[in-house]
């Protein structure tokens, strides 16, 4: 989380502003031993391991692009740079972020296929609907297969290399929440030659930022309660 220097003007009504890091810090006191803990976790999630910062930092720019956390993203877009991260390595590794987005609202109209089609299954998300979504084709093939492109086009290795965008995408996929980007993302990972240490770190540092934009809002809820 970043405690930007600036003060907040009490005539500003922005839900989003520079808070001092007096103010971020306030709630701090009421609960020490649990911000802490939340400190410490986040301290080792994005320490380098098998993964090296610059890429959990990746991860980390991603998977704030996916939460929508301005605060995260300004902050982990200043560790970026301190590790001699270029911006288009930031713009690439937010690209793998909305794919996996697309991606997730992409398979979904499996769901929505076997809707339409009557279904009454009881299991909502069986495997079988991945090869399912390729019936969407037959629906819209220029939409199809434009989804698809730009999938191929921003998991490709470019100024990232290729296996690097897929922890990218899978740390994405395990805060967007979908089953099917989960498993086709963390399979596709695997068969480029990413190992457990790794899908591990990664799995860490997506859970860091996730809870770590609910700890980055507090400034909002305190805002808010303090707000006349």
């Amino acid at each position: 989380m970043n405690n930007p220097s600036s003060a907040v003007p009490e005539s500003n009504n922005s839900l989003y502003t520079r808070h001092t890091p007096s103010f971020s810090a306030k709630l701090f006191a009421y609960s020490p031993e649990g911000f802490k803990a939340f400190g410490e976790f986040n301290k080792q999630a994005l320490a380098a391991g098998v993964l090296t910062v610059k890429t959990k930092e990746l991860i980390a720019v991603a998977v704030s692009h996916i939460t929508g956390c301005p605060y995260c993203i300004e902050a982990h877009i200043g560790k970026s740079k301190s590790e001699q991260t270029t911006f288009e390595e930031i713009f690439e590794s937010v690209t793998v972020a909305a794919a996996v987005k697309a991606h997730s609202a992409f398979f979904n109209a499996s769901n929505a296929l076997k809707a339409f089609q009557g279904s009454t299954d009881a299991d909502l998300f069986p495997l079988s609907n991945i090869e399912l979504a390729d019936k969407l084709e037959d629906v819209n093939g220029d939409l199809y297969n434009g989804f698809h492109e730009f999938l191929q086009i921003s998991l490709s290795g470019g100024s990232i290399p290729e296996k690097e965008k897929l922890l990218i995408a899978v740390g994405a996929a395990l805060v967007e929440g979908s089953a099917y980007s989960i498993e086709i993302f963390t399979r596709r990972a695997k068969e480029a030659g990413i190992t457990l240490e790794e899908l591990a770190e990664t799995t860490l540092v997506a859970t860091v930022l996730k809870a770590g934009s609910a700890m980055a809002h507090r400034v909002n809820a305190l805002q808010a309660y303090e707000r006349e």
